[in-house]
């Protein structure tokens, strides 16, 4: 004849199976104070990536703007320039340098360079765009 264990013990036993050891929740506890604060990093970095291009994007378009403006009103043949602009709450710096292109000797040739300033997260970053010009003769 064989006796059945009392209910009460059978639950006893398989809770003492199912909980976790003092070691398994350190070890849980170490891995995750290793991993949040990577993660966390990870995010910012992802943030102020994601911040920066936005800015840039805008940058681009408003150097491209800005350099159009100054070639089909004849002011870029003056370097020297420079201005801001507004869009978006945000303020973009931009200025403008001229010199010899000296690549080809025989076709007198100038580089203007619009240099556009931002600032993301407490950094200032700069985007750049040059075209050339035929260089001004004096008559």
């Amino acid at each position: 004849m064989t006796f059945k264990p009392a209910i009460s013990q059978t639950r006893a036993i398989k809770r003492a199976r199912r909980a976790f050891t003092l070691a398994e929740v350190l070890a849980a506890m170490m891995f995750m104070a290793i991993v949040i604060p990577v993660a966390v990093q990870g995010l910012r970095i992802a943030s102020l990536a994601g911040e920066v291009s936005q800015r840039k994007i805008v940058a681009a378009r408003i150097g491209n703007k800005v350099l159009n403006e100054l070639k089909v009103t004849g002011q870029l043949q003056s370097g020297g320039q420079s201005g801001v602009v507004q869009e978006g709450g945000l303020q973009y710096k931009w200025s403008v340098q001229n010199k010899t292109w000296t690549e080809n000797a025989n076709t007198p040739m100038m580089l203007a360079t619009l240099t556009v300033t931002y600032a993301a997260q407490g950094k200032n970053y700069t985007v750049q765009l040059s075209t050339l010009l035929p260089q001004a003769t004096s008559l």
